[in-house]
């Protein structure tokens, strides 16, 4: 492990040599991910994308990608675009990328099954705003605002994000 990589633990996350308080997944941290079991998948996993809501933020950085009106994510294992973005209308099982609440403002996006994704084995792993203070996630990892956006000012395309049990 490097200074450069974002350390996930139940305890928090380690990055760019800052401790950050984070949530992980409601089903707690786990080596045998499944769609829809609310955990966070250990291993070592890369960022593979920001994305963000131009209505809400200016663009954190040069790489990172709109959110627009229609964007969704694919949570439906029966579906060729699985754990992919997809656009609306889509008639099958999805998340709303364009929130009401503040959760998806901006997003980083990890390799977690993507690209090339295995039916089932758990979609949209991402890391984001948190609900309020360490309130659990559906299986991604949140933080405060002021500390998601110290950490993505930092955070690039292949940065490692390494969950530990």
């Amino acid at each position: 492990m490097s200074a450069e990589d974002i350390v996930v633990t139940r305890w928090g996350v380690r990055a760019f040599g800052r401790r950050l308080p984070a949530a992980i997944g409601k089903g707690g941290l786990t080596g045998t991910k499944r769609e829809g079991d609310g955990a966070t998948p250990l291993g070592v996993h890369h960022i593979a994308g920001l994305l963000y809501r131009p209505d809400r933020m200016a663009q954190p950085a040069p790489w990172a990608e709109p959110i627009l009106p229609g964007d969704l994510w694919s949570d439906d294992p029966g579906q060729p675009d699985y754990n992919h973005a997809v656009r609306a209308p889509y008639p099958f099982s999805h998340e709303a990328l364009r929130r009401a609440d503040p959760l998806y403002d901006a997003v980083l996006v990890t390799d977690w099954n993507y690209p090339l994704a295995e039916p089932g084995r758990g979609s949209a792993i991402f890391l984001h705003l948190w609900r309020r203070p360490r309130f659990p996630t559906e299986g991604c990892v949140a933080f405060s605002r002021d500390d998601f956006l110290w950490l993505i000012a930092r955070a690039r395309p292949g940065t490692r994000l390494i969950v530990k049990g």
